[in-house]
């Protein structure tokens, strides 16, 4: 029986610890210079492949990794079940019950994000294919489906990162984008399932197409209904049972490689069913934040980077870097989503700064389009040039959409929460300990010498709670919403000792609870007072003595004394 040599084990854990040993350096670097962790991982793996290394020194290159054999096999096999978990961890991003509840804008937003860039790409593909790939491909059809499909899909955990180093996660504008990229990476991916099930996948495993289609399609819906009902019945009995985060971690990676493995059975790639599973698991009520955290370390710290790397071991970068395709793809990429997303957001009655804002935010594709790429090369559906110039297309775009998110959003006169403190809106000792009583205390006090009716106040901060929480890092939750009939913003602010469940990212209660009401149409000042609370709280010391304040005086003394010497900084564009 033969199996691995000694030499063939040290050099494949050679080679995987080069491997993830340089993209971590390199994703640290770019997260210092604010950018993407996924831009210094794919740069590891270009360096390291035969786009430098290999041109360099071609025969140390092809020793540590190997073109073919036992060691190139071992790392396919490494790098499959990454990227598996890696679309764990992108499915359990897709909150479904939030498209729902964000009702019209974000079903408009998130289905015109797929029609209007398909309708643009496809004819594009279809009539100059000649131009875009120097062979021609196997199926001009499938070329096509598959151009339109990966220049529709968004990225949303690139999205999620950028609202979040945006500090405009938990505003009304980041859940209708979050809400729209949900809606458009699930239609995206059931389509591009259905254009896998439509490649030959050239391993000698034929499967009907019409058979694929079907099962795909079935699959989906019983992973989306059945599936999402068993999760959520079984988390708890497993959280009750099992040892904590092991047992719910174990149950969780169990059944996400035995879907990857049903999808794969079917003729569809194993990643199609890691991404329904983590759809179907992250969408429990079940699921706490800690939970999803830990997962995503995990696999964002320790897989994802060897995959991204070993990206640029597979294609040289020069070679077939073509700056006129560049030019091309990423141009029919940005003006289809944003042109989709933006006017659908418009004509959902948002004003034009946020529309123009949400457009720029789903235009961000990182990971997924790569992704999607690579699956495509492998199966010779399109050429090296074509897939350097997806990678490209897909860095840019996640470089840009922050930047250009901060860019529409920007107002000539900066606004800050300290503008709207008054100390009859401050209470130093909450005494509820309950998040709907909280909301209820604050309210209470937000309407103090208004016209604003308590329980009407409260009945539309918890309907926006139950969206999406607003707990953040650092002991902080900002409970919000927009109220039709006010003039100008209004906020509350309290601090209690014990701290409230918001279910924050680092799973701590909030001791700093910030209500914020603001005019429905505010032309972006809720998001601009959000982003400030969020950006000054990233300091958790100042965070701790803000909690620690006994008084009004004493509070505000604080946060005048750390006022921001500009409203917009350069942040991060995502990872």
């Amino acid at each position: 029986m033969s199996g691995l040599s000694n030499h063939d084990i040290t050099f494949f854990l050679l080679s995987v610890g080069v491997l993830l040993g340089m993209a971590r350096i390199l994703g640290e670097v770019a997260r210092r210079l604010h950018q993407p962790s996924v831009l210094g991982e794919i740069l590891a793996g270009i360096l390291l492949g035969p786009t430098v290394l290999g041109a360099l020194a071609p025969e140390f290159s092809a020793t540590l990794f190997p073109p073919e054999g036992a060691i190139d096999l071992a790392l396919e096999g490494f790098t499959l079940v990454a990227i598996t978990l890696f679309l764990l961890v992108a499915g359990m991003e897709v909150d479904l019950s939030s498209c729902w509840r964000q009702g019209n804008v974000a079903i408009a937003v998130g289905v015109s994000g797929i029609v209007v860039p398909f309708a643009i790409s496809f004819p594009i593909a279809w009539f100059l294919q000649d131009a875009l790939l120097r062979t021609p491909p196997p199926d001009p059809l499938v070329f096509s489906l598959f151009f339109a499909t990966a220049l529709t899909i968004s990225a949303l955990p690139v999205i999620a990162k950028i609202l979040l180093d945006l500090n405009l996660y938990r505003t009304d504008l980041g859940a209708v984008i979050v809400a729209g990229a949900v809606m458009n990476d699930l239609i995206g991916w059931n389509i591009f399932g259905v254009i896998l099930g439509m490649m030959d996948s050239g391993d000698g495993a034929h499967h009907h197409p019409a058979r694929t289609i079907l099962l795909t399609l079935g699959f989906a819906a019983a992973m989306l209904t059945v599936g999402r009902w068993l999760c959520d019945r079984a988390l708890p009995w497993i959280q009750a049972h099992a040892s904590w985060p092991g047992g719910v971690l174990g149950f969780i990676l169990t059944l996400t490689l035995l879907s990857s493995a049903a999808t794969e059975a079917i003729g569809i790639h194993a990643i199609f069913g890691a991404f329904l599973f983590g759809v179907a698991v992250g969408d429990s009520k079940h699921m706490r934040q800690r939970t999803r955290s830990n997962i995503e370390q995990f696999v964002s710290f320790i897989f994802a980077p060897i995959f991204f790397a070993s990206i640029g071991l597979k294609v040289n970068f020069i070679d077939h870097f073509d700056p006129l395709l560049v030019l091309v793809v990423l141009g029919v990429a940005t003006v289809g989503k944003v042109l989709g997303c933006g006017l659908a957001a418009r004509w959902s009655g948002l004003p034009s700064r946020e529309a123009w804002a949400i457009g720029f935010g789903m235009n961000a594709r990182g990971a997924m389009e790569i992704i999607l790429g690579l699956l495509a090369l492998e199966r010779k559906v399109i050429d090296e040039p074509m897939f350097v110039a997806l990678v490209v297309m897909a860095l840019v775009t996640s470089l840009s959409s922050g930047s250009m998110i901060q860019r529409v959003l920007k107002r000539k006169k900066p606004l800050r929460f300290t503008d709207f403190l008054t100390s009859s809106q401050f209470v130093a000792s909450l005494e509820k300990v309950d998040r709907l009583e909280v909301i209820r205390e604050l309210s209470e006090r937000a309407v103090r010498g208004t016209a604003l009716n308590h329980a009407e106040v409260v009945d539309m901060v918890w309907n926006r709670e139950q969206l999406m929480s607003t707990g953040l890092e650092n002991g902080l939750a900002i409970p919000h919403a927009r109220v039709a009939s006010l003039e100008r913003p209004i906020l509350a602010v309290g601090l209690s000792k014990t701290g409230v469940d918001f279910d924050s990212f680092d799973g701590q209660p909030a001791r700093l609870i910030f209500l914020v009401l603001t005019p429905h149409e505010d032309n972006g000042a809720q998001i601009e007072i959000l982003a400030d609370i969020g950006r000054r709280f990233q300091d958790a010391r100042l965070a701790q003595q803000a909690a620690d304040s006994t008084n009004y005086t004493e509070f505000l003394a604080l946060m005048r004394s750390h006022e921001p010497d500009e409203r917009f900084r350069p942040a991060p564009n995502g990872g």
